[in-house]
């Protein structure tokens, strides 16, 4: 493969990542095989994927800010304790084996499907937001664990938030999506400088992806906040399978 056409396809699959992240979560699933597929060892891969996430969420923030659509203080509260867990899941990443990271990720992409194939919805527009109190503290504790998981992997961590906020904070669809973003900025930051620290990021490669998550970041918290779920989830589901076979078997 020629390294103009690598960087063309981090692009185009980023632009893709950059939507579905913003719509719902799982970007990562399709950013992070593909980094893997083009030469980089799964440490790395993890790693330079960081560089996307923070950037795509930088300008999704922005867009659903844009549109008033925010949750501060609240997702700066779990985005502070996701914080110091990613600093473990990081850490812990870093040591493993990529032949076992490979493994886990396979996996956790066939579980995400399930997640993306028979997730329940819930109706949360006559409902009160719990965000406060008692809701508060518990978000803040398990969030913590959330940022342990996504400090190691993040694939897929995107639906856990959302389930999480539609059943227990009963934010909507939208809030949700743009309060995941805004706690993945502050968590993921953690987690880069840890990955950067030990020569394991590959910053041109997470630059050029980044332009490309960005770009649909942009899109998605502007435009197609609404439109297209349908689409991505047939798109992803079949994009998850296929990678999880070639990381699993090959």
């Amino acid at each position: 493969m020629e390294f103009s056409f690598d960087l063309v396809l981090l692009i185009i699959v980023g632009f893709f990542a950059g939507i579905i992240n913003t719509m719902a979560g799982g970007g990562s699933l399709l950013t992070l095989p593909m980094l893997i597929f083009l030469g980089l060892p799964s440490g790395m891969a993890n790693g330079t994927n960081r560089i996307a996430i923070i950037l795509q969420n930088i300008t999704g923030t922005i867009g659903f800010r844009s549109k008033g659509v925010n949750t501060f203080p609240f997702s700066n509260y779990l985005g502070i304790t996701a914080f110091f867990g990613a600093l473990i899941g990081a850490q812990i990443a870093v040591d493993i084996n990529d032949a076992i990271f490979n493994k886990i990720l396979a996996i956790t992409m066939m579980v995400i499907v399930l997640l993306i194939a028979f997730k329940p919805s819930l109706n949360v527009q006559e409902l009160a937001e719990r965000t406060t109190g008692k809701y508060l503290w518990i978000s803040c504790i398990v969030f913590f664990f959330i940022g342990i998981y996504g400090g190691f992997l993040n694939a897929g961590v995107g639906f856990i938030m959302i389930l999480f906020f539609n059943y227990v904070n009963r934010l909507s669809l939208v809030k949700s999506n743009a309060t995941k973003i805004a706690v993945a900025l502050i968590y993921i930051s953690g987690s880069l400088v840890m990955f950067a620290i030990n020569d394991m990021v590959n910053w041109k490669y997470g630059l050029i992806l980044a332009l490309g998550n960005m770009t649909g970041a942009w899109f998605a918290s502007r435009y197609a906040v609404k439109k297209g779920d349908g689409f991505i989830k047939k798109f992803l589901i079949v994009a998850i399978i296929g990678m999880a076979i070639k990381l699993w078997f090959f």
